[in-house]
Protein backbone atom coordinates (compact mmCIF):
# COMPACT_ATOMS: atom_id res chain seq x y z
CA UNK A 1 0.00 0.00 0.00
CA UNK A 2 2.87 2.40 0.81
CA UNK A 3 4.46 1.75 -2.59
CA UNK A 4 1.12 2.65 -4.24
CA UNK A 5 1.02 6.06 -2.49
CA UNK A 6 4.71 6.75 -3.13
CA UNK A 7 4.17 5.99 -6.82
CA UNK A 8 1.18 8.35 -6.96
CA UNK A 9 3.14 11.08 -5.14
CA UNK A 10 6.02 10.78 -7.63
CA UNK A 11 3.62 10.89 -10.59
CA UNK A 12 1.85 13.92 -9.11
CA UNK A 13 5.18 15.70 -8.55
CA UNK A 14 6.33 15.01 -12.11
CA UNK A 15 3.06 16.31 -13.54
CA UNK A 16 3.26 19.49 -11.46
CA UNK A 17 6.85 20.17 -12.53
CA UNK A 18 6.10 19.41 -16.18
CA UNK A 19 3.26 21.93 -16.17
CA UNK A 20 5.58 24.85 -15.33
CA UNK A 21 6.57 27.59 -17.78
CA UNK A 22 8.90 26.78 -20.64
CA UNK A 23 12.15 28.71 -20.32
CA UNK A 24 14.57 29.60 -23.06
CA UNK A 25 17.73 27.57 -22.73
CA UNK A 26 20.67 29.59 -23.95
CA UNK A 27 23.65 27.48 -25.01
CA UNK A 28 27.06 29.10 -25.52
CA UNK A 29 28.48 28.64 -28.99
CA UNK A 30 31.84 26.92 -29.36
CA UNK A 31 34.78 28.69 -27.70
CA UNK A 32 36.65 29.20 -30.97
CA UNK A 33 33.88 31.58 -32.12
CA UNK A 34 33.79 33.57 -28.88
CA UNK A 35 36.06 36.13 -30.52
CA UNK A 36 35.51 39.13 -28.26
CA UNK A 37 36.93 38.83 -24.72
CA UNK A 38 34.14 40.95 -23.18
CA UNK A 39 31.18 39.03 -24.62
CA UNK A 40 29.68 35.56 -24.62
CA UNK A 41 27.44 34.52 -27.50
CA UNK A 42 24.62 32.01 -27.06
CA UNK A 43 21.94 30.37 -29.18
CA UNK A 44 18.57 28.98 -28.24
CA UNK A 45 18.31 25.64 -30.10
CA UNK A 46 14.52 25.66 -29.61
CA UNK A 47 14.26 28.67 -31.97
CA UNK A 48 15.92 27.07 -35.00
CA UNK A 49 13.46 27.17 -37.91
CA UNK A 50 14.24 25.65 -41.33
CA UNK A 51 12.57 26.47 -44.66
CA UNK A 52 14.50 24.70 -47.38
CA UNK A 53 18.07 25.94 -47.35
CA UNK A 54 17.14 28.96 -45.17
CA UNK A 55 17.44 28.63 -41.40
CA UNK A 56 16.62 31.25 -38.76
CA UNK A 57 17.61 31.24 -35.09
CA UNK A 58 17.70 33.44 -32.03
CA UNK A 59 21.03 34.34 -30.50
CA UNK A 60 22.02 36.35 -27.47
CA UNK A 61 25.18 38.36 -26.89
CA UNK A 62 25.87 39.01 -23.23
CA UNK A 63 28.49 41.64 -22.38
CA UNK A 64 30.71 41.53 -19.29
CA UNK A 65 30.82 45.35 -19.25
CA UNK A 66 28.00 47.75 -20.02
CA UNK A 67 27.94 48.89 -23.65
CA UNK A 68 27.10 52.34 -24.98
CA UNK A 69 29.87 54.41 -23.40
CA UNK A 70 28.50 57.66 -22.04
CA UNK A 71 25.47 57.56 -24.28
CA UNK A 72 22.06 57.49 -22.60
CA UNK A 73 21.37 54.20 -24.38
CA UNK A 74 23.41 51.67 -22.40
CA UNK A 75 22.93 47.92 -22.32
CA UNK A 76 24.36 44.60 -21.14
CA UNK A 77 22.85 42.19 -23.67
CA UNK A 78 21.40 41.94 -27.16
CA UNK A 79 18.97 39.37 -28.55
CA UNK A 80 19.23 38.92 -32.30
CA UNK A 81 17.37 36.94 -34.91
CA UNK A 82 19.56 35.85 -37.81
CA UNK A 83 18.73 33.99 -40.98
CA UNK A 84 21.25 31.84 -42.81
CA UNK A 85 21.41 30.56 -46.35
CA UNK A 86 23.03 27.22 -45.56
CA UNK A 87 23.90 26.43 -49.17
CA UNK A 88 25.43 29.79 -50.11
CA UNK A 89 26.94 30.39 -46.64
CA UNK A 90 25.28 33.80 -46.26
CA UNK A 91 23.72 35.56 -43.26
CA UNK A 92 21.42 38.48 -42.59
CA UNK A 93 20.21 39.97 -39.34
CA UNK A 94 16.43 40.17 -39.15
CA UNK A 95 16.00 41.82 -35.75
CA UNK A 96 18.03 43.00 -32.78
CA UNK A 97 16.92 44.21 -29.36
CA UNK A 98 19.18 45.62 -26.63
CA UNK A 99 18.42 44.98 -22.95
CA UNK A 100 19.56 46.85 -19.87
CA UNK A 101 20.19 43.60 -17.97
CA UNK A 102 22.33 40.57 -18.60
CA UNK A 103 21.00 37.58 -20.60
CA UNK A 104 18.15 39.50 -22.24
CA UNK A 105 16.58 40.71 -19.01
CA UNK A 106 15.53 44.09 -17.73
CA UNK A 107 14.28 47.09 -19.65
CA UNK A 108 14.29 47.04 -23.46
CA UNK A 109 16.71 49.79 -24.43
CA UNK A 110 16.50 49.84 -28.21
CA UNK A 111 16.18 47.98 -31.46
CA UNK A 112 13.41 45.52 -32.12
CA UNK A 113 12.60 46.05 -35.78
CA UNK A 114 14.03 44.54 -38.89
CA UNK A 115 17.63 45.58 -39.28
CA UNK A 116 18.96 44.17 -42.55
CA UNK A 117 16.23 42.00 -43.99
CA UNK A 118 17.41 42.47 -47.58
CA UNK A 119 21.13 42.62 -46.88
CA UNK A 120 22.87 39.25 -47.15
CA UNK A 121 26.59 39.06 -46.33
CA UNK A 122 29.13 36.27 -46.75
CA UNK A 123 30.14 34.42 -43.59
CA UNK A 124 33.80 35.06 -42.85
CA UNK A 125 35.80 32.12 -41.43
CA UNK A 126 36.48 32.11 -37.68
CA UNK A 127 33.81 34.73 -36.88
CA UNK A 128 30.79 34.73 -34.61
CA UNK A 129 28.61 34.41 -37.72
CA UNK A 130 30.44 31.21 -38.69
CA UNK A 131 29.74 29.75 -35.24
CA UNK A 132 26.07 30.67 -35.54
CA UNK A 133 25.93 29.32 -39.11
CA UNK A 134 27.37 25.98 -37.91
CA UNK A 135 24.79 25.82 -35.14
CA UNK A 136 21.94 26.69 -37.52
CA UNK A 137 22.98 24.63 -40.53
CA UNK A 138 24.63 21.72 -38.75
CA UNK A 139 27.93 22.07 -40.57
CA UNK A 140 31.37 21.56 -39.11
Amino acid sequence: MLAHWVGRWILFTVLILADGPVRAEWVAIEAQYQTHPLQTAYINPDTIRREGNLVALSALIDWKAMQGGRAPIRFYSTKITKQFDCTEKLVRTLAATDFYGHMGTGEVIGGGGYTSEGHWVAIAPGTLNQGLWEAACGKG
